[in-house]
C-alpha cells in the first residue's frame, strides 16, 4: 500500500499495478483513509475508496467511484464528507449494504432511474417503454443485489428467440447496463452484474439510395403535390441532409440567409452540440417559399393549426406512394443528401462536417459510395496512357539522310 501524493496527472497516467500482484492500493496523502485501488486486469483504471473504522472498531472500505466518473478533487471532497458523518457515529458502508436489500428492480426502475432519464435522455420515452414491457415483468420482483450476469445474458439471448431484431435486444441490454452503472455510482450496488456481456452488434444499416429516375419521380411529386408544406420539409432534407426533428424545430432566428447558414443549437442537434448546415440553393428556394417568415418563429408551420409541424410521416406515406417508392424512408433522403456530396467528390471529412456525425466512423458508411469519384480519377490516368500511346504508334518523323561526313 504505497503513500504517495495523489494528483490528477498520477491518476490520469500511473494507474499500473505490479505483474505480481492482482491488485494495488495508492494510498493519499492528502486525506488519510483516501486510496485509489487498481487492479491487473484493468490498467490504467482505478477506484477511489475511502478505508475508516466503524463503530464497532472493525476496518471498513466504502467505495466512492470509479476514477473516470469523477476528479480526484471531488472524491477528496466525498471522502472528507464521509469522514465527518463517521465521526457522528455513521457507518455508510452498512448503509449503502442495507438498502439494496430491501430494494427491488422494480422499485430502483421507478423510483431512481426513471426520474433520472427523464431529465437527462432524450431518449427516454423509449426507457419507459422498454422498462414497462419486458424489463419489470421480467426483474421488477427480484432485489436489485441479488441480479445475477447469468440472468441477464439468458434474458438477452431470449428475447432474440422471441423474435426481435438483434438491435431491438441490444436495445433492452444497453439499458439494463446503463441503469445498473448508475446504480452502482449511487451506491446502490457493488458491482455491475451487466457488465461484459457481449452485444449481437447487427449490421442494420439500410440505405435506400435512388436512381435518377426514382429521384426525378420523387421531385416531380414533391413539386406539384397540394400538400405544400409537408413536400418543402422534404425537399429541405434532401437539401440539407438534416434529420427530421432538426427542421421541424428549426426557427428563422437559427437561419443567416446572407451567409447561406443555418446554425442547429446543441438542444436540437442529436450529437448535442452546436453546428452549422450551408445552405444550397435549393434550400435557399424552401425557404423562399415557405411564407412564414416574420409570421412565425418556426419554418415549418401547419396550414391547418397554425402551429409547429411535429410529424409528417401520415402524408409522407402517401407522398411516397404516389412516387412509387413506397419503402422510402425520410431518414432516406439525408441519404441521399450524402451520396450526392461523396460522388461529387466530397471528402468524408466534409460530409462528417455536415451532417454533424460525433465520429468519423459513423461517416465511413458512405466510403462505398465515393467509388464513382475515385473511377473518374482512375479514368484520368487511362487518358494519359492512351495519348502516349497514340503518339507511339504515329508515323516516325521524317529524319535527313546522313551525309557522308557524319560516317567519317
Amino acid at each position: 500500500m504505497p503513500v504517495v501524493q495523489l494528483t490528477q496527472q498520477f491518476i490520469r497516467g500511473h494507474l499500473l499495478c505490479p505483474e505480481t500482484k492482482p491488485r494495488i492500493e495508492y494510498c493519499d496523502k492528502a486525506v488519510p483513509g483516501l486510496y485509489v485501488e487498481v487492479r491487473r486486469s484493468a490498467p490504467r483504471q482505478g477506484t477511489y475508496y475511502l478505508r475508516y473504522k466503524n463503530p464497532a472498531g472493525k476496518t471498513a472500505h466504502q467505495r466512492l467511484a470509479r476514477t473516470s466518473d469523477i476528479s480526484l478533487s471531488v472524491a477528496r471532497k466525498r471522502a472528507r464528507t464521509l469522514k465527518s458523518e463517521i465521526a457522528l457515529g455513521s457507518d455508510p458502508k452498512e448503509e449503502a449494504q442495507q438498502q439494496p436489500e430491501t430494494i427491488t428492480f422494480e422499485t430502483f426502475l421507478k423510483e431512481k432511474y426513471l426520474p433520472h432519464a427523464a431529465r437527462h435522455k432524450r431518449s427516454y420515452r423509449f426507457d419507459l417503454s422498454m422498462s414497462k414491457l419486458r424489463l419489470i415483468p421480467k426483474f421488477g420482483h427480484i432485489q436489485l443485489a441479488l441480479l445475477t450476469r447469468q440472468q441477464i445474458q439468458a434474458f438477452h439471448t431470449d428475447l432474440q428467440d422471441e423474435g426481435l431484431a438483434p438491435a431491438t435486444c441490444d436495445h433492452h441490454l444497453k439499458l439494463m447496463r446503463h441503469a445498473l452503472n448508475l446504480a452502482v455510482d449511487w451506491e446502490l450496488l457493488e458491482k455491475n452484474p451487466a457488465e461484459r456481456i457481449q452485444l449481437f452488434h447487427p449490421d442494420n444499416r439500410v440505405e435506400r439510395l435512388l436512381s435518377d429516375s426514382e429521384l426525378s419521380c420523387l421531385l416531380k411529386v414533391l413539386r406539384t403535390d397540394e400538400n405544400r408544406v409537408v413536400c418543402l420539409v422534404a425537399i429541405f432534407l434532401l437539401s440539407t441532409g438534416a434529420r427530421l426533428n432538426e427542421a421541424l424545430q428549426a426557427k428563422w432566428s437559427q437561419v443567416d440567409k446572407t451567409n447561406q447558414i443555418w446554425r442547429i443549437p446543441a438542444s436540437n442537434s442529436k450529437s448535442k452540440r452546436i453546428r452549422s448546415v450551408p445552405l444550397n440553393a435549393s434550400a435557399l428556394s424552401v425557404l423562399q417559399n415557405l411564407g412564414t417568415e416574420g409570421r412565425n418563429d418556426y419554418l415549418f408551420v401547419s396550414s391547418t393549426t397554425g402551429e409547429r409541424m411535429t410529424t409528417i410521416h401520415k402524408v409522407w406515406d402517401r407522398l411516397r406512394t404516389k412516387a412509387g417508392l413506397p419503402h422510402l424512408r425520410l431518414h432516406d433522403l439525408r441519404h441521399q443528401y450524402a451520396s450526392f456530396l461523396v460522388n461529387d467528390g466530397r471528402t468524408l471529412y466534409e460530409v462528417q462536417q455536415i451532417l454533424g456525425h460525433s465520429s468519423p466512423t459513423v461517416t465511413q458508411r458512405y466510403a462505398h459510395l465515393s467509388t464513382k469519384a475515385l473511377q473518374e480519377a482512375a479514368d484520368s490516368a487511362s487518358l494519359q496512357i492512351g495519348a502516349v500511346s497514340s503518339e507511339d504508334h504515329a508515323e516516325p518523323r521524317h529524319h535527313p539522310e546522313s551525309t557522308q561526313s557524319d560516317h567519317l
